[in-house]
């Protein structure tokens, strides 16, 4: 949704308030603030409160990754968590999944990494 939103505001003509920017995201106004407030805290989307208030795209999308994204709303793919017991997991004391969830993190952080919350723009049919 976080994603999404960047693209939908990148589209607005102008500030686009919660009612307005739930609505293009099928969720609820309530829930609008919890999406756009890593994007705000980033300085990527500002936030104008009041009656003419709204929500602002305040970047470029080509500068910003879908991994700066994804990290911004949810922390680090990479974080150092086992995924299959409750513990570090290195190359030193891997558990049984580490090579290969190992190298799909890596290949989903890399494809993230490589593509810019632009490439995501609905294409002119």
């Amino acid at each position: 949704l976080a994603v999404r939103s960047m693209v939908i505001l990148d589209a607005a003509a102008e500030r686009m308030k919660a009612p307005a920017l739930a609505a293009a995201l099928d969720a609820t106004v309530a829930f609008v603030p919890q999406v756009m407030g890593p994007l705000v805290k980033a300085g990527w989307v500002r936030s104008d409160p009041g009656p003419a208030g709204g929500y602002t795209l305040d970047v470029s999308l080509a500068a910003v990754s879908v991994l700066d994204v994804v990290e911004a709303v949810d922390g680090k793919i990479d974080d150092g968590r086992c995924v299959v017991a409750a513990r570090p997991c290195t190359a030193a004391e891997p558990c049984v999944m580490h090579l290969a969830w190992s190298n799909a993190r890596n290949e989903l952080i890399s494809a993230l990494d490589g593509m810019s919350v632009a490439a995501l723009r609905p294409t002119a049919a």
